[in-house]
């Protein structure tokens, strides 16, 4: 049987670490990010960028990377690659920007390949709350910022990552001031907030209602490109760290030459997945609306379930991290539900000590 998540006090009880209330606050956490890049001192400009590659893994570091590349998908004049294992490509030289991102600055295939980037001479920023990464930086003299610790979960540390990155990359001269769209993303926040607050009765709350819609189903997630391939990557990972729960992805139009033969599979197969569907009324070009509705109009009939979400906002950044904001709340809303803190990664911390024997 389902937690009633009308029962505050049960959901505090579960919520050991108060994801919850650390999501409510990412208008207040966001806000300490543009502070945070504001403060980013550059003493001197490197001559040239020829290309930008992010050192970073998981839910927080590589995300960032990834949203990045879909934000500035237009304006950033310079190629910028994700880099989430032990080893960099031979193309890093002294002329690629690498900002090695690691939250707890400890993490071992960034440490390592950090260390390869120092030896081809590259221009190199770090961004950590301490750890190996954060010594050597001061000690090295490598140009770097300090974010808070938080909980220890970068994934619920976006304000904190990629804000300030965004301030670095203008600071570099290689993208416009972005502090307009940041607080027009706070403002965002700070509305979307009384809608999937914990206070906010489940009749009332979409993320709720959809964290108890899909019990028993596996989630599929469907975002499209220019701008929501990531998003809809944010939400796969989500389920899997909140949510603590298998989940699939793909984007639009890549998936309509391959992935989408698969629907053609075992009715009694497809019937335990729940499509989500990521949409933009303003963003999407036309020809990616009619994907996503004959989508829809093909998988209503064949898979479990099907729901279209769609983004809000006044802006690109608004509107990307709108569709962020639910998933962040569903995806902890889903853990709940079942009885789960949504917090601890213990299979991660198991792999991570089997890793050390």
């Amino acid at each position: 049987m389902l937690i009633d998540l009308n029962n505050i006090e049960k959901v505090k009880e579960i919520d050991s670490q108060k994801a919850i209330e650390t999501t409510e606050n990412y208008d207040s956490q966001f806000q300490e990010g543009l502070k945070l890049g504001q403060s980013i001192e550059i003493e001197e400009l490197p001559d040239r960028i020829d290309n930008i590659i992010l050192l970073g893994t998981g839910g927080g570091s590589a995300i960032t990377g990834g949203l990045l590349q879909s934000y500035l998908f237009d304006e950033l004049p310079v190629p910028l690659y994700i880099n989430q294992g032990y080893n960099i490509p031979a193309w890093v030289d002294e002329n690629t920007l690498v900002l090695v991102v690691s939250h707890s600055g400890n993490t071992e295939e960034i440490v390592n390949s950090f260390k390869q980037a120092e030896q081809r001479g590259a221009c190199i920023f770090i961004l950590t709350s301490g750890g190996i990464l954060g010594e050597k930086a001061r000690e090295q003299g490598i140009p770097h910022l300090i974010v808070p610790r938080d909980i220890g979960h970068p994934r619920r540390d976006l304000g904190y990552i990629f804000i300030p990155l965004l301030a670095l990359l203008n600071k570099l001269g290689l993208i416009e001031d972005k502090t307009g769209e940041v607080l027009d993303l706070i403002e965002l926040f700070g509305e979307l907030k009384n809608r999937y607050r914990l206070k906010t009765p489940l009749e009332k709350n979409p993320a709720k209602q959809l964290a108890v819609d899909l019990d028993n189903y596996i989630p599929l997630i469907y975002g499209s490109l220019d701008y929501y391939d990531v998003v809809a990557w944010r939400w796969k990972n989500q389920f899997g760290e909140n949510g603590k729960k298998l989940a699939f992805y793909n984007v639009i139009p890549n998936l309509h030459h391959d992935e989408a033969v698969g629907w053609e599979m075992e009715k009694e197969v497809l019937e335990r997945f729940y499509l989500v569907v990521l949409r933009d009324s303003e963003l999407d070009l036309d020809n990616i609306k009619k994907r996503k509705d004959v989508t829809v109009e093909i998988l209503r009939e064949r898979i479990g379930k099907v729901i279209e979400v769609y983004a809000e906002g006044h802006t690109r950044l608004a509107r990307m991290f709108s569709l962020i904001y639910l998933g962040d709340f569903v995806t902890i809303y889903h853990a709940i539900a079942r009885g789960i803190d949504p917090t601890p990664v213990n299979i991660i911390d198991y792999f991570k000590k089997k890793m050390m024997e």
